[in-house]
């Protein structure tokens, strides 16, 4: 752990801190914070910023709700650039918008930006929109039996080509394991979150267990 005399701020006291939504990945703002918001950040785990156009110091969601716990800060190599690692309690944006960063620009033809949350609202759009010609809204037009089925073939058949020691075949049953699980978490209403906080939470009591291994 740097100390915080060793960030490089600029002419007017303040950092750039980019703010990360530690499940999705997905960039929340781009705020500022002087020494005193930093200090405050780091004594509550909450986002505190400079306003610079208010001139003054704003914890972020003290009046909205919106609190911003802290999971991480880490510095940029030069010390000049912070990037903020967060669990939200609601919208990042002052617009209601879960991010700051609605607006594309440009986006690449050949590339394509995955992710889990990406895929679970795709699967959303299935569930509510029911395309015909759809396996996902096959899947959801038969309910919660034919998904559970289908999670439990997709199972063995993971388990069928580790057994074989296969690993092209497992990672691609394990893709097909992951989306009919993820059909199953919409049809269910579990989101990737609520996922993410409960392996999260194991993660702690196995740290825990290790520690006190280790006396």
């Amino acid at each position: 752990m740097i100390n915080i005399d060793k960030l490089k701020f600029d002419q007017k006291g303040l950092i750039p801190a980019v703010v990360v939504d530690s499940i999705t990945k997905k960039v929340l703002t781009v705020a500022y914070m002087n020494k005193e918001s930093l200090k405050i950040s780091m004594e509550k785990g909450l986002t505190c910023f400079y306003s610079r156009s208010r001139d003054e110091l704003w914890l972020k969601g003290e009046t909205s709700g919106n609190y911003q716990h802290i999971v991480s800060i880490t510095a940029d190599c030069d010390n000049d650039a912070l990037v903020v690692v967060v669990e939200k309690d609601g919208p990042a944006c002052h617009k209601g918008t879960d991010s700051c960063f609605t607006n594309p620009v440009w986006q690449s033809e050949e590339l394509n930006e995955f992710s889990l949350q990406g895929l679970y609202q795709l699967l959303v759009g299935r569930k509510n929109d029911k395309p015909e010609g759809s396996y996902t809204t096959y899947l959801f037009e038969k309910g919660i039996d034919k998904i559970l089925k289908k999670v439990g073939e997709e199972c063995t058949e993971v388990i069928i080509a580790g057994k074989a020691d296969d690993k092209a075949e497992t990672v691609y049953e394990l893709a097909d394991l992951a989306y009919h699980a993820m059909v199953l978490m919409v049809q269910m209403g579990i989101s990737v979150e609520d996922v993410h906080r409960e392996l999260a939470s194991r993660h702690i009591i196995d740290h825990k267990i290790k520690q006190e291994k280790m006396k």
